[in-house]
């Protein structure tokens, strides 16, 4: 089963992806911005789910 954290990471990538095209689109270097980062904190969260799906897939 996938960890929570590495769907919500996705989830959050994703979104961060939009906000970015959002802020491309009409201009808001400040939502453009705010997507790069969330982009980078979803690729963080995804990563700490997969070393949590290692670990416990090590101890099964």
């Amino acid at each position: 089963m996938a960890d929570h954290d590495r769907i919500e990471g996705s989830a959050k990538t994703i979104g961060g992806k939009i906000k970015e095209g959002a802020g491309k689109l009409i201009g808001d270097s400040k939502l453009q911005a705010e997507g790069k980062a969330d982009q980078v904190e979803g690729k963080v969260q995804n990563a700490v789910g997969g070393v949590k799906d290692s670990l416990r897939d090590n101890r099964n």
